[in-house]
């Protein structure tokens, strides 16, 4: 097994489309499966990466507080005097979302971009990504919602999986009056551009990777976009393990 497989096949991720979904209280509709995600990979405590928003002590209690209601512990990594030693030493990393762009820049101002990767592919840390931090889990951050408030280095994310997600897909409403661009043509606008698949996860969608395996979880399906392809729809449960060996 060459050096590439030994990496991919330790990863543990679990990429949320968003944490707050209609209907349901802050991350409650992925009390169960994050839960489970937690203690199959024995998590006792969660490193919380809060910088795509600019109160990092209101974000981390937010999602401090939910996590341990569950039973697990929560630290931010900005509290830490030591960025990259916290996440050298993390059982789990959870990025939260906000603004893509500024998170992205934040993960390099602070080093962390390789440490985040170098943990999660191989040393099988658990990642746990929502919304802008599922979007700095892909290939490169071009296919988030978000605007650019700020200007990373680069566009290259994390890199965890070779395929790009956009976050909070919406379908276009029947009947709508909007007349502006959808989510599914600004997606295939970025494939005249670019060859990188994107997964459009809905609200309440996951996917989790274990290992070379990736699954669709959680109450709502996806929608894949292939450069010079029509899109396709997938149900929950679906095995997009394909999508991993791009």
């Amino acid at each position: 097994m060459n050096t590439v497989l030994k990496m991919t096949s330790k990863r543990q991720l679990f990429l949320m489309s968003s944490s707050a979904v209609h209907g349901y209280e802050y991350l409650q509709h992925a009390e169960q499966d994050l839960s489970n995600y937690f203690k199959k990979n024995n998590v006792n405590k969660v490193l919380f990466v809060p910088y795509a928003l600019a109160d990092h002590d209101r974000y981390t209690e937010k999602v401090g507080t939910v996590l341990k209601r569950w039973g697990f512990d929560c630290e931010g990594v900005h509290s830490k005097p030591d960025p990259v030693a916290a996440v050298q030493e993390a059982q789990a990393i959870y990025i939260g979302g906000g603004n893509t762009f500024l998170l992205l820049k934040t993960l390099y101002d602070r080093g962390l971009v390789e440490p985040i990767r170098d943990r999660v592919l191989n040393h099988s840390v658990p990642y746990v990504g929502s919304s802008a931090g599922t979007n700095v889990a892909t290939k490169s951050i071009r296919t988030t919602n978000d605007m650019p408030i700020v200007y990373p280095p680069s566009f290259d994310a994390l890199q965890l999986v070779p395929f790009n997600i956009n976050p909070h897909y919406l379908d276009p409403e029947v009947g709508g009056t909007h007349k502006g661009e959808t989510r599914e043509e600004r997606i295939l606008q970025f494939h005249e551009q670019n060859d990188t698949p994107v997964l459009g996860l809905r609200e309440g969608s996951t996917l989790l990777v274990e290992g070379d395996k990736a699954t669709l979880t959680g109450t709502r399906k996806a929608r894949l976009f292939r450069k010079d392809s029509q899109p396709e729809e997938f149900d929950t449960g679906s095995d997009l393990s394909f999508l991993l060996n791009l």
